[in-house]
């Protein structure tokens, strides 16, 4: 089962784009700014209509589903998330459930304890902080149970230490069978914690593969002008740049 792009083209930000992902790993899509990562993530969300090219999931067309079961199947997150309604986070959170018509509370549980808000559970929407609001609607995404969770950035507003939780969390979410597609630009968190990742560079895939293979020194140069290289172990590699 999967989710593939075929030759998507878009306004300039994506030119002739195919990649096809995976359930049950983590994706990293990476690149410098500008390189079409977030609108690359839209269109397989079915939010952005490409010019040219096609989105299928588990080779049904995206644009042929209603919007209940693209919502059911993908779970998105977008960079810049916003809470317009200040109502407890307990129910921000079951929100999650409305495209599957029905108020079960052990997903929502499981949500605020995976993401550790079980504390706040009570704490009106609008006066958390940036990093807990994160948090919550990424725990809105992961209530409705999606075998798709196209996140992007969703770690950029955390600490250390919840970066850390949600990423091992996600890492679990993807061995139970989920597609787990993040955009990052931690080069370091994807080559230890993503099964692969994609490089889009000025709207094109620049390289795709194993972490190891996709952001090895040549590409990190060839796509971000940067000469870096990799130390350390497998799972533990920090980029060193000059």
């Amino acid at each position: 089962m999967n989710l593939a792009a075929q030759n998507i083209s878009l306004d300039g930000r994506l030119q002739d784009v195919s990649v096809t992902l995976d359930r049950g790993q983590i994706t990293a899509i990476c690149g410098p700014n500008g390189a079409g990562k977030s609108t690359l993530l839209q269109v397989l969300a079915g939010l952005l209509e490409p010019n040219s090219g096609s989105v299928l999931l588990d080779s049904c067309p995206l644009d042929i589903l209603s919007p209940r079961e693209r919502a059911k199947s993908l779970g998105y997150l977008p960079q810049t998330p916003e809470i317009a309604w200040d109502v407890p986070v307990r129910s921000l959170v079951a929100l999650g459930r409305t495209p599957h018509g029905d108020s079960r509370v052990e997903p929502v549980d499981a949500a605020l304890k995976a993401l550790d808000l079980e504390a706040l559970a009570d704490r009106r929407a609008q006066s958390l902080s940036g990093g807990e609001t994160a948090r919550v609607l990424l725990a809105r995404v992961l209530a409705g149970e999606p075998d798709w969770i196209l996140a992007d950035e969703p770690l950029a507003a955390l600490d250390l230490a919840h970066q850390l939780n949600l990423i091992r969390h996600l890492r679990a979410v993807a061995e139970s069978g989920v597609g787990v597609v993040l955009v990052v630009h931690d080069l370091a968190l994807a080559m230890n914690y993503a099964d692969r990742v994609i490089v889009l560079n000025e709207g094109r895939v620049a390289a795709e593969g194993a972490p190891q293979h996709a952001l090895d020194a040549q590409v990190i140069e060839r796509a971000w002008k940067v000469n870096a290289r990799w130390i350390g172990e497998a799972g533990e590699r920090a980029l060193v740049t000059a």
